[in-house]
C-alpha cells in the first residue's frame, strides 16, 4: 500500500536545457526532508514539453539518485498505449518502483476503453511494478470512473493506488466504497489533502504534492500527523501552509487595451516562479508556458510573505539547504527580475 507524502518534482531548466545538476540538488533536498517518494516527469515536471530522450533521462536520474532512500515513481502515461509501454519498459529497466499513468488525454476514450485498452495492458505487461492511475479530467478531458478502477483493482494485484485529482468528493467516496479499505487514495490537490484525509468516507492515505517542492518537511509532517490521528496539530500546520497550497494555480484579473480578462497561471508556473524567487534551481517553463503577470507574481509573493511572517520555520529548510536569506529574497525586487511579462 502506497501511503505518505510524495513530491511531483519540477524539471529544472538552464538555458532551455534540462538542468541535471539542479535536479540532483532538488532530489537531495527532498530526501533530506523526509519525503516518501518522488514522481519524475509528471505534469508538474512538464512532461508535455520534454522529448522522450529527456523524459527517459530524467526518470533514470531520479531513480538512481533516490534508490534505497525513497520510492521512485516514473510518469510514463500518454495518450498512446504503445508509447506508454515503451516508456514503462525504460522506467522498469532503470529502477523505478512504480509508475504514474495519467488518463489518456485529448483522444477521449470512454472509461471502459481506458480500463481495457490502456491500464489493463500496462498492468499485465509489468506485474512487478506498482501502477498508479492518475485521474485528472480537468486536464485530460476524459476520466476513468470508480467502477472501472475497482474492476482493475480486482483483476490486477499491482493496481491498488490512485492519484485523485477530480476535485469531486462524491467521486472519491465512490472510489473508497468500491475499492475497499485497503485501497490507497492519494490526493492530487494540495488545497484539499487535509479534507481528503479527514473525511472517513474517503480516508486518503497521503498526497502527491506540488507544494512539497519548496516546503517538503512541513508537508510531510502534516501528512504524518493526519496518519497518526493528530488532526488538531495537522490542522494548525495546514493553516500555516494554506497560502502556499492556494498558489498552485494563480488566477488574476488583468487590464488590456480591449478590456479586463482573467489570466490563469497553471502548475508548474507559480511553483517554479516561487522557487526562482527563493534561490532554488528551477529555471523558467518551456513554451507554451511562459511567465506570470506582475499581478500573478505579487500573489505568489504575498502568499510566501504571509507564510514567512506567520511561521518562519516553514521556509527554514530552503534557507539552510540552499544557503539563502528567504526574507531578503521575498522583499528585494532584483531577485524577481525576468520572472514576469512587462505588460499584459
Amino acid at each position: 500500500m502506497i501511503t505518505g507524502c510524495y513530491t511531483a518534482i519540477i524539471t529544472p531548466f538552464l538555458n532551455e536545457a534540462v538542468d541535471y545538476d539542479g535536479l540532483s540538488k532538488l532530489v537531495d533536498f527532498q530526501i533530506a526532508n523526509g519525503i516518501s517518494g518522488i514522481v519524475a516527469v509528471g505534469t508538474t515536471g512538464e512532461s508535455p514539453t520534454l522529448n522522450w530522450e529527456e523524459h527517459n533521462r530524467v526518470i533514470k536520474h531520479v531513480s538512481e539518485q533516490s534508490k534505497g532512500k525513497c520510492l521512485s515513481i516514473a510518469g510514463t502515461g500518454s495518450n498512446n498505449t504503445a508509447e506508454t509501454i515503451e516508456g514503462t519498459l525504460h522506467a522498469e529497466k532503470v529502477g523505478a518502483e512504480a509508475i504514474l499513468l495519467i488518463d489518456p488525454y485529448y483522444n477521449g476514450p470512454s472509461s471502459l476503453e481506458i480500463r481495457r485498452e490502456y491500464y489493463a495492458p500496462v498492468a499485465k505487461r509489468f506485474p512487478n511494478l506498482q501502477i498508479i492511475p492518475y485521474i485528472l479530467p480537468g486536464r485530460t478531458g476524459t476520466q476513468m470512473l470508480p467502477e472501472d478502477l475497482a474492476l482493475l483493482n480486482q483483476e490486477f494485484g499491482n493496481i491498488n493506488t490512485v492519484k485523485e485529482a477530480t476535485g469531486s468528493f462524491d467521486n472519491m467516496r465512490r472510489t473508497r466504497k468500491l475499492c475497499g479499505p485497503e485501497f490507497s487514495i492519494l490526493s492530487g490537490d494540495d488545497p484539499i489533502t487535509f479534507k481528503m484525509m479527514s473525511d472517513p468516507l474517503i480516508n486518503a492515505a497521503g498526497v502527491v504534492s506540488v507544494a512539497s517542492n519548496f516546503v517538503p518537511k512541513h508537508t510531510v509532517e502534516m501528512v504524518r500527523l493526519m496518519k497518526a490521528g493528530n488532526q488538531a496539530e495537522a490542522a494548525r500546520l495546514r493553516s500555516d501552509l494554506e497560502p502556499l497550497f492556494n498558489i498552485i494555480t494563480v488566477k488574476t484579473k488583468e487590464t488590456t487595451s480591449l478590456g479586463e480578462v482573467e489570466c490563469r497561471a497553471r502548475n508548474p508556473l507559480a511553483a517554479k516562479t516561487l522557487m526562482s524567487v527563493l534561490g532554488m534551481p528551477a529555471g523558467g517553463c518551456r513554451q507554451p508556458l511562459g511567465k506570470m503577470s506582475k499581478n500573478g507574481l505579487e500573489t505568489v509573493l504575498s502568499a510566501a510573505r504571509t507564510v514567512q511572517g506567520n511561521n518562519p520555520d516553514i521556509f527554514k529548510p530552503v534557507a539552510e539547504f540552499f544557503g539563502v536569506d528567504v526574507e531578503e529574497r521575498l522583499n528585494t525586487p532584483s531577485f524577481w527580475e525576468g520572472l514576469t511579462y512587462e505588460a499584459y
